[in-house]
């Protein structure tokens, strides 16, 4: 089952212009490099929903770590650790 998963944005890595931007997003302490085209009001400190490598949404604080604790609890976030 393909998943969202929530993540906070912890910096602004590349923007090409005000859509086409690309930020590191933490995952329980977990890095990946991340698309945010799809969310262009997102900024650093907002919690996301990533999608395949795509934040699709913004997402309040209390969601995301409700959503991400509850995804832990039943190992869904173990292939966070991938490097793919």
């Amino acid at each position: 089952m393909c998943l969202a998963i929530p993540g906070k944005i912890q910096s602004i890595t590349e923007q090409l212009d005000d859509t086409f931007r690309v930020g590191k997003v933490s995952f329980g302490g977990i890095q990946k490099v991340v698309n945010l085209a799809m969310v262009p009001d997102a900024k650093v400190g907002d919690y996301v929903l990533v999608h395949v490598g795509v934040a699709i949404s913004i997402v309040d604080e209390d969601e995301a770590r409700t959503t991400f604790e509850y995804l832990k609890k039943i190992g869904e976030v173990d292939e966070l650790n991938d490097d793919t």
